[in-house]
């Protein structure tokens, strides 16, 4: 049986997301995985982003395409719950690459190091 229910799409996906799981923070954590982590504190959250961090390499390593969609998925997931313990939403890391956007990768880069905010991706 399909969820005949419209979904969102695009950005539109990590906004309504965001809200779900801020609203399961609250949760009782024996119902809620979001709010499981977020009773078990930030080092589980980092924990897990690392986890799903690691399954996503070895499922592009291995050349596994839908296994690497279903891994950054978790991926991407996980990160919205850490964004969620810090207090910040989706909309702020699209900002941030909108911002980003037209800059080539190194003077983007340069100008972080110049300004104190300092990252290791290329």
């Amino acid at each position: 049986m399909t969820d005949s229910t419209p979904r969102p799409g695009g950005a539109e996906v990590l906004s309504a997301l965001a809200e779900v799981i801020e609203q399961r923070r609250q949760a009782d954590p024996e119902q809620s995985y979001v709010a499981k982590l977020h009773a078990r504190g930030l080092d589980e959250m980092l924990k897990k982003l690392g986890e799903e961090s690691a399954e996503t390499l070895i499922a592009a390593k291995n050349d596994d395409t839908d296994a690497l969609v279903s891994e950054m998925a978790d991926l991407w997931f996980h990160a919205l719950v850490v964004l969620a313990a810090r207090g910040r939403h989706p909309d702020d890391v699209l900002d941030e690459l909108g911002r980003r956007f037209g800059l080539s990768g190194v003077a983007e880069k340069a100008a972080r190091e110049t300004s104190g905010r300092r990252s290791d991706h290329s």
